[in-house]
């Protein structure tokens, strides 16, 4: 089984409430062959939300307690998001889940950029909580964008 990040399948669940439809993920909830997550709202969160950033390092960072998750407001988010990762980690381990397909950049999501913390727009390299956590527990996570190489043949856009 895949676990998807939400926003990816089409539901309006971002911080602004929006979302961010990958229509081949979106194919591969309608098939069964993945199941829907969004670690910000099992982590307490609702849509929509203050828009937040790791201050301090990524995701393992804020597992290890050497930095935190912050919304635009200054308010300390941390612990919601370590909800949401844990959350996360025990519906994978239900589900049998072999790959994680996260949305990229996010705080919690993110599996090769996220933002840098000054609310700027600007990307560094680093995971978010989510998956810092599941990485950690030997779940393969990959981003939307890293998805289209490793699993659908350019040719007949199928996957596997």
């Amino acid at each position: 089984m895949i676990l998807v990040s939400s926003c990816l399948a089409g539901l309006n669940v971002r911080y602004n409430g929006t979302n961010s439809l990958d229509s081949k993920i979106n194919k591969l909830v309608e098939t069964n062959q993945a199941v829907t997550i969004c670690p910000e709202l099992l982590g307490g969160f609702s849509t929509p939300r203050e828009p937040a950033e790791i201050i301090g390092g990524d995701g393992d960072d804020v597992l290890d307690k050497k930095a935190k998750v912050v919304d635009k407001s200054g308010k300390d988010v941390t612990e919601l998001y370590i909800k949401g990762a844990y959350a996360t980690l025990e519906k994978a381990k239900k589900l049998n889940v072999t790959i994680v397909v996260l949305k990229e950049n996010s705080p919690s999501c993110g599996s090769s950029f996220i933002y840098n913390g000054q609310f700027k727009g600007k990307k560094m390299i680093g995971n978010g909580v989510t998956t810092a956590l599941l990485k950690r527990n030997g779940l393969q996570v990959i981003s939307e964008e890293q998805l289209a190489d490793q699993f659908f043949s350019l040719s007949d856009n199928k996957p596997f």
